[in-house]
């Protein structure tokens, strides 16, 4: 159990989880009035609060959102991306654990508590892996399965990683460790740039078998070679900034070790 939180603040959750701390969910939305009602209703009852990030949306999203949660939080966003969505969800969060949700669907809240409890139990991150035993995807190309394989391979080598997926955006984490990862990046390269960040800091991982769904309504803003460059931008900056910290006689920090086996 984490130090920083405190027995008393504790309560029941469900028979596979009987305590947990206070849990913000952080939900980055523009245009998904559609999609949040099965968001919403997968969400478990005992969830500290919601805090949907409203990417300036045109049609029904935040009334929505009341309708489906009557104390959700809602923040709107100043900037654009999905980066900068989830920096602003972040700083209005106030559980102890904050997990990163899609509006498009895809993710089933109910998993919610499998993070949960591997951060209770001494993980500092929870990461999401569709590619782990017990996970899976309904919804991922050829070419974005390619992708994610190969810049997966490169942050494993370059940072000593063990991750068996990298461009997936169901996370969950203990608030602290938003001091540690300092995040600076506005686009889809930011679960990247956690996954990094997180290792380069020496906090232990536990990757979370995970089943991503079709997206029920709406296409996606990704775009495989667009964001797929940018991820790799991003490997590229943090390496660079790895090896400029050794020659200032720096150390890098040690890598936990990561739960879950590539299928």
């Amino acid at each position: 159990m984490t130090a920083h939180v405190t027995a008393h603040r504790y309560r029941p959750v469900s028979t596979h989880l009987a305590i947990a701390p206070p849990v913000s969910v952080v939900i980055p939305a523009m245009n998904e009035a559609e999609n949040l009602p099965y968001v919403f209703k997968t969400l478990p009852e005992w969830i500290h609060e919601v805090v949907l990030v409203d990417g300036n949306s045109t049609d029904a999203t935040v009334e929505v959102a009341r309708e489906m949660w009557p104390g959700v939080k809602v923040v709107r966003q100043r900037g654009r991306g999905k980066g900068d969505a989830l920096i602003t969800g972040f700083a209005a969060c106030t559980g102890d654990i904050i997990v990163m949700v899609d509006a498009d669907g895809s993710a089933d809240g109910s998993e919610i508590v499998s993070y949960v409890s591997a951060l209770v139990s001494g993980a500092d991150f929870a990461k999401g892996s569709r590619f782990a035993n017990g996970g899976g995807t309904d919804d991922m190309t050829l070419v974005r399965r390619l992708g994610n394989r190969v810049l997966c391979a490169i942050v494993n080598r370059k940072f000593g990683a063990r991750y068996t997926d990298l461009c997936y955006g169901y996370n969950a984490f203990w608030r602290h460790c938003l001091d540690r990862i300092d995040l600076d990046c506005t686009g889809f390269e930011v679960e990247t740039l956690m996954n990094i960040r997180v290792v380069k800091a020496g906090l232990k991982v536990q990757e979370i078998p995970s089943h991503e769904y079709l997206r029920i309504h709406g296409t996606s803003n990704l775009r495989a070679v667009r964001d797929g460059l940018r991820v790799l931008k991003v490997i590229l900056r943090e390496r660079s900034n790895r090896r400029a910290l050794r020659r200032r006689g720096g150390r890098s920090p040690l890598l936990h070790t990561v739960s879950g086996e590539p299928r």
